[in-house]
């Protein structure tokens, strides 16, 4: 009877389903709207699921779904989190799946613009996740705290994009038991940001990940320098736009700084367009790209404050154990090659396992697109990841 008792165990084990019971999400928008009762459960739990429809799937994967999970943000409050889920076809292999959690570029504040509803511009970052796909990696996308879902997105603010994207893989394998817990973290841009912080925490923050490497496309770093140069750019740019995102994120994070109040009247009047459109929306001429970034502030104000809150947010000091490879473009006029010629001394300077690879006449989108730049980060990603 033992024996008998036994075998029925081992078959109904083997039976069970790869996907964790988590409840089906409503359709449309309603789906970003958390329930008024959250699941009991640690950061990272699953709240509810449906299938990914709409530009943002990924054409090799198996699957994919749209996930909704708990995340906690700077102020160690619950806060719903949206992201995506995409695995590998095929059989996974015994360990599960190995995950690439994919932190993406600037797309925008505002709600209508999180990647998992609209994808990003042109859908430039898929062919790329698409490889990693056809490679055997099941590749993880959050929108980030705040980016479709209730609150505001706290742009470029370490602590909350590390967390986001991370929490998106551990809510990722409670979803699915075949996604293993071997890692790489990568981003673009605000992603690459992202994912330097994200590999700094992931120690602490999910310990029973097992992160393998850091993979920084053309990252986000030196704000606070760059925002003391805003004076002496005195021709209307798109870069107005970019800088009005990066003072409402320390806005949002730091409320004591009273930033609205620094800036011009010109800014003032434009600066809810950065909670209601998108970027692109943003560096027209009818809005803040129609301004010049010397013209963001009131003249005699005193940036020091808000300077020192950017300069919080900057990874250069990250103590980061897995190997980090930094990808740059030459040409890149958003982030300038500059600075992340001092990040990656920094970063080694911290103890940084760091390879940092350069591109001539790349520009800021090439950093993924580039054929010579996506061909040394999937050889990282699979140099870590086997």
């Amino acid at each position: 009877m033992r024996t008998l008792f036994a075998g029925v165990l081992a078959v109904l084990l083997l039976a069970a389903p790869a996907q964790a019971a988590v409840k089906k999400g409503p359709a449309g928008l309603d789906f970003y709207t958390p329930p008024k009762t959250m699941p009991k459960g640690t950061h990272g739990t699953p709240i509810w699921v449906r299938s990914l429809t709409g530009k943002a799937k990924l054409t090799s994967a198996k699957s994919n779904r749209l996930l909704l999970y708990l995340g906690q943000s700077t102020t160690n409050h619950d806060t719903a989190i949206s992201g995506t889920v995409h695995v590998p076809k095929g059989k996974a292999p015994k360990a599960g799946w190995p995950i690439v959690t994919w932190a993406h570029g600037t797309i925008g504040i505002a709600d209508a613009c999180a990647p998992s509803r609209v994808a990003m511009p042109a859908q430039y970052d898929q062919k790329l996740l698409n490889s990693w796909l056809k490679a055997g990696y099941a590749v993880v996308r959050t929108d980030y705290e705040g980016l479709g879902t209730p609150s505001t997105h706290p742009y470029l603010i370490g602590v909350s994009e590390g967390r986001s994207v991370l929490d998106m893989v551990r809510a990722a394998r409670k979803l699915d038991r075949t996604l293993g817990k071997q890692v790489v973290i990568a981003g673009h841009s605000q992603g690459g940001h992202a994912a330097l912080w994200a590999g700094s925490l992931a120690g602490k923050w999910t310990p029973e990940l097992d992160v393998r490497g850091t993979l920084a496309l053309a990252p986000a770093s030196h704000l606070g320098e760059q925002a003391g140069l805003l004076g002496a750019l005195t021709s209307p740019s798109p870069l107005s736009g970019l800088a009005a995102m990066i003072v409402r994120g320390v806005d949002n994070e730091h409320q004591d700084l009273g930033i609205a109040s620094l800036l011009s009247d010109r800014a003032r009047a434009l600066f809810p367009q950065v909670d209601e459109v998108c970027l692109g929306d943003l560096t027209e001429t009818d809005s803040f790209g129609g301004l010049a970034p010397s013209e963001l502030f009131r003249p005699g104000v005193d940036l020091a404050p808000t300077i020192a809150a950017l300069n919080e947010n900057d990874p250069e000091t990250l103590k980061i154990r897995s190997p980090v490879q930094l990808e740059q473009g030459t040409a890149d006029t958003t982030v300038l090659p500059l600075f992340t010629n001092q990040l990656a001394p920094k970063l080694k300077a911290s103890g940084v396992k760091l390879t940092y690879k350069t591109y001539p006449g790349v520009d800021h989108a090439g950093a993924v697109l580039n054929s010579k730049a996506a061909a040394d980060a999937t050889k990282f990603v699979k140099s870590r990841l086997g």
